[in-house]
C-alpha cells in the first residue's frame, strides 16, 4: 500500500471537499482515513490515503493537487506517509 498524507488548508468556500475528492476518485486514490474543521472562516483538511491503485506517479499527483490549490485559492500539500513521519517527528 503506498500511504500518501493530503493536506488542505485555506479560506472556506463551498466546494473544496467536492473537487478534492473527485480529483482522488478520478485518479484511483482511496481516501483511508479524513478529518476536516473549520475555524473562524479557515478551512482544514487531512487525509491518509492509498495511491496503490493510481496510474500516475506520486509526484505527478502531488504537482497536480498543487495546481488544483492554487486555482482554488487553497494549498494542498501532498506527500508519501514516510515523509510526511519524518517531518514530523520530535
Amino acid at each position: 500500500m503506498k500511504k500518501t498524507i493530503i493536506t488542505v488548508v485555506g479560506q472556506d468556500t463551498v466546494g473544496i471537499i467536492a473537487r478534492v475528492c473527485t480529483y482522488l476518485a478520478d485518479n484511483n486514490i482511496n481516501i483511508l482515513d479524513i478529518s476536516q474543521t473549520i475555524v473562524s472562516g479557515y478551512f482544514n483538511m487531512m487525509m491518509v490515503t492509498d495511491a496503490s491503485a493510481a496510474k500516475k506517479s506520486a509526484e505527478q499527483i502531488a504537482e497536480e493537487m498543487e495546481k488544483l490549490g492554487t486555482d482554488m485559492g487553497l494549498s494542498i500539500r501532498c506527500m508519501h506517509e514516510d515523509i510526511f513521519n519524518t517531518m514530523h517527528r520530535i
